[in-house]
């Protein structure tokens, strides 16, 4: 109430002070440094494939998160590479996967790798066998072709005017003939953990289809480059997305037409946070391509006497896994899953709903949107996944001529939920989240001073510079905690029509007023 005020000004002033008056404080939304994630959703799994997964969770004492996460790399290593599944138009997906389960040190990771992936090793010890007469013959024929051009070279060398033209020739022909020849390799499956440079050299061999599975996170490590000093992971991006891979070394050239690469890992949460630290596969994208599982540890609760796997349920697990590898070894133009329109629809909406989460302003995946722009492609794959585990029992060819149902694309979409939930909080703890980060930090300082309001200007007079270089560095950290209750903004009313309109201050809510007292 100035003498220059005019009846416009207290109008002003009276508006803006009825649109901020404290009303009723509710209670805070917590921001939980880790919040209550789901568990892994066994039940969406084929038959077979789900009792395994419960039946090693129980005789382990592990999360079912780990066997489920390890059974959908088990199906992308048995089916990458050889089937891909079309959706709209030029939108295909492959059916490899990148997976990584995250727990502390004596959760029984490695005994639970072994139980999945031992059908996987069973049946590259077939493929070994059954190849090894085809390598063998190829090995004689190509020495016996390239002792035959030598010896032809030989002849040729000694003759002279038309007889010297025309062996020359021969030889030629029976070096190219030599050189056509070639010798099968060995199959394989599976590697560990691999250099960037190993891993592209036995993708090439086995016509661009590998898994990499470890219970051990050395192999970031390996990507990252610190142990040769220089960070390779071009292998990695495109063996995920199925682009054309070419890599030129001194003595040959390596071709992947459509590299189809599987990760399955165990790690611990420590080794999440530390490659989060990494800018360099960040910025790559190599982290937004893994599909993360955080369980809780189930240490300290463990049964001494759990139930054993039935052996029917291991034996169905195995043969079931060998069958689904072994048909579709020999494959080399991959089978096209096809979607019921049903499906179809189901996916679309999935994908309308997923979109508006990715806006950067509001959305709840907008802080992770390199991975979240991939979460519809992915859960494409796991139904594709899923549809070959359903109808690859007894009848193998069933899988390759129906089309995905609504049923099991549902069943996608529910893992995709889970794995969403879980990215967020492996991505909060990796730091991606700055802001939350920063709300923290902030609401711990309000909390110390034990302000009941309090001024831009002094609030930003207590934070770290490191973290808000800048008063405007305040702005979407206070919005995230006025959002979550713990503040309330209040404009005060201009005095005046001149000068700059009065900064905002921050009412506090009263429990964070009382938390330090």
């Amino acid at each position: 109430m100035t003498p220059d005020a005019t009846p416009e000004d207290l109008r002003e002033a009276l508006t803006l002070s009825a649109e901020t008056l404290p009303g009723t404080w509710g209670e805070p939304i917590p921001l939980t440094t880790q919040p209550q994630l789901p568990p892994f959703p066994s039940h969406v799994l084929p038959v077979w494939l789900r009792e395994f997964v419960d039946a090693v969770a129980e005789e382990t004492q592990t999360p079912a998160d780990l066997a489920g996460t390890l059974a959908l790399a088990v199906l992308a290593t048995a089916a990458g590479g050889r089937v891909i599944v079309q959706l709209r138009g030029r939108w295909r997906e492959p059916t490899n996967l990148f997976t990584v389960v995250a727990l502390p040190p004596g959760n029984r990771k490695s005994a639970v790798f072994a139980a999945l992936t031992s059908p996987l090793r069973a049946a590259e010890k077939l493929l070994v066998s059954s190849a090894a007469g085809r390598i063998a013959e190829a090995e004689v024929t190509a020495k016996m072709a390239r002792e035959a051009a030598d010896k032809a070279a030989t002849q040729a060398a000694k003759a002279e005017g038309m007889e010297r033209d025309g062996l020359t020739a021969e030889a030629i022909a029976l070096a190219q003939a030599a050189d056509s020849l070639e010798v099968p390799n060995e199959p394989r499956l599976l590697a560990d953990d691999s250099t960037p440079e190993t891993v592209t050299t036995l993708m090439s061999e086995q016509g661009g289809r590998l898994s990499v599975m470890s219970a051990e996170g050395g192999i970031f490590d390996i990507i990252a480059g610190r142990y040769s000093g220089t960070p390779n992971m071009e292998v990695f991006l495109k063996g995920h997305a199925g682009d054309w891979l070419r890599v030129d070394r001194r003595t040959r050239a390596e071709n992947i037409e459509s590299p189809a690469l599987t990760m399955g890992l165990a790690v611990q949460p420590s080794v999440l946070k530390d490659i989060g630290q990494n800018r360099v596969m960040d910025g790559r994208g190599l982290l937004a391509r893994f599909l993360y599982a955080l369980p809780e540890s189930l240490v300290g609760y463990r049964k001494a006497n759990p139930d054993q796997v039935p052996e029917p349920v291991a034996e169905a697990y195995e043969r079931t896994v060998t069958a689904l590898t072994l048909s579709l070894a020999d494959w080399t133009d991959p089978a096209v899953l096809r979607l019921t329109p049903e499906a179809d629809e189901v996916l679309g909406t999935y994908n309308e709903r997923v979109e508006p989460q990715l806006r950067a302003r509001g959305g709840r995946l907008g802080h992770v949107t390199e991975w979240a722009s991939k979460l519809v492609g992915a859960t494409a794959r796991i139904a594709g996944l899923l549809h070959l585990g359903e109808h690859l029992g007894e009848h193998l060819e069933n899988g390759y001529t129906q089309p995905i149902s609504a049923d099991t694309m549902n069943a996608a979409i529910e893992l995709g939920d889970y794995f969403a939930a879980h990215a967020l909080t492996v991505f909060d703890l990796m730091g991606a989240d700055a802001t939350l980060a920063r709300a923290r930090s902030l609401l711990s300082v309000i909390e110390d001073n034990g302000w009941e309001s309090v001024t831009r200007r002094d609030l930003f007079a207590k934070v770290s510079r490191s973290e808000f270089p800048t008063v405007a560095d305040l702005e979407p950290t206070v919005a995230l905690l006025e959002e979550h209750g713990y503040l309330r903004s209040e404009t005060p009313p201009r005095t005046g029509k001149r000068g700059r309109p009065p900064a905002p201050r921050y009412v506090i809510h009263p429990t964070v007023r009382e938390a330090k007292a």
